[in-house]
């Protein structure tokens, strides 16, 4: 690894990403966004599974892509030829960190497997992503966000309570994995700047989203059963959750006794229900949520969102809209935060296409979107070119159908 002072944290790194779909893709994203080379290896005529799901961008991407990819190189390999492993095992001699999610074994088929990379290169930091634990009876099963939901209880406790088990709607296991398996990556490196040895880091899909479930899990298993499901509202504090005012819902979070009495006299103006010795203390309210909600349901119901959302901020009590995911995205407080940026893109109408920022600020500047998400292959003749590969070498793959 060399340092660049380049205000880019992880600027000098090397990242080699052989894996597809989102947990791996997402952890090997975190790293570029904080400054990483990240080096993306697909099939040279399918690339990853996600350039084929979704809204359609450009020939090769699609928004489902995109979100996973901006700040890498694609460099088409057909792994299955040796030359393709040769070139992989070159480019991890001098890289810091390798990502793969292949099926278990896999990669060791390929001759790039952890033992087999260590070997060329003690200081590299390896990153195996799977469904399950790798050293347990499931190892060989693919991991599958959905499936790892319903498994890890996450769909149990999601929901309304007269309702079936519900998912989330973003891939939620596979995102708290890539995350997870970034913080893994980003330690390894601090380790690795005292130890000179690299590491190899393991991760299951099945073991974060069992983490996820948080104070619902601990909850579970103190009470010896299933906490109840409540939706959008908070299992312990009330009134806190998504409420319908005339024109739209709005989110109202009522955190205190002191909030609540004047949530009830300012915002709703019923001291009646402020007086109510029912509703006094918050354990009390959640005690006799059947008798106090379906009131102040009704008061909300006959307002206005920016009459109770003025009111509200002038209690002091948290409150906002619920907007619109468009909307949220196209908000000033969006906008202002830089948040959205517009990438060039050979193959649009406008020239342009949408990618997020990264959300993470150092010393007051956001870092950067460098990269757009790649177009398949749009790296590959840079990338083996660095190698000393020359023109001729580079149509010879080609032909093949090597890269």
């Amino acid at each position: 690894m060399q340092t660049h002072n380049t205000g880019l944290p992880l600027s000098g790194v090397r990242v080699l990403d052989l894996s597809r779909v989102l947990a791996g893709p997402w952890s090997a994203m975190v790293l570029g966004d904080l400054g990483a080379e990240v080096i993306k290896i697909e099939h040279p005529d399918r690339g990853d599974d996600t350039r084929d799901w979704g809204v359609r961008i450009g020939k090769t991407e699609t928004a489902y892509f995109n979100s996973v990819n901006r700040n890498k190189r694609s460099l088409t390999l057909d792994l299955q030829t040796p030359e393709a492993q040769e070139i992989v095992r070159e480019l991890a001699k001098t890289s810091d960190v390798f990502i793969q999610n292949f099926k278990f074994g896999g990669a060791e088929k390929l001759g790039l497997g952890y033992e087999q990379l260590r070997a060329i290169n003690p200081r590299l930091i390896y990153c195996s992503i799977s469904g399950y634990d790798r050293t347990g009876p499931e190892a060989k099963r693919p991991g599958y966000d959905l499936v790892v939901q319903g498994e890890a209880g996450l769909m149990a406790l999601n929901g309304e309570a007269d309702q079936p088990p519900l998912k989330f709607g973003v891939a939620a296991v596979d995102l708290f994995t890539g995350m997870y398996s970034a913080q893994a990556m980003l330690a390894a490196l601090y380790e690795r700047e005292r130890s000179g040895r690299g590491r190899h880091i393991e991760m299951a899909l099945f073991d974060c989203g069992l983490m996820i479930t948080a104070y619902y899990g601990l909850e579970a298993l103190v009470m010896g059963e299933d906490p109840p499901r409540y939706g959008n509202a908070h299992p312990s504090i009330v009134p806190y959750g998504v409420f319908d005012a005339a024109d739209g819902p709005l989110v109202i979070t009522v955190g205190n006794n002191a909030q609540f009495e004047r949530f009830a006299r300012e915002v709703i103006e019923r001291p009646d229900i402020a007086d109510d010795a029912r509703y006094k203390t918050n354990i009390l309210r959640s005690q006799n949520r059947a008798t106090l909600v379906p009131e102040l349901e009704r008061e909300l119901a006959s307002r206005g969102r920016k009459l109770l959302l003025e009111r509200l901020a002038g209690a002091g009590i948290p409150c906002g809209e619920v907007a619109g995911l468009r909307e949220a995205l196209l908000s000033k407080r969006a906008t202002d935060a830089g948040l959205v940026t517009q990438q060039p893109h050979p193959d649009t109408e406008s020239g342009t296409t949408p990618v997020l920022a990264p959300p993470w600020r150092f010393d007051g500047e956001r870092m950067p979107v460098r990269r757009a998400p790649p177009q398949l292959g749009e790296g590959t003749r840079d990338v083996l070119a660095s190698l000393g590969y020359s023109d001729e070498q580079l149509a010879q793959l080609k032909d093949k159908g090597v890269i």
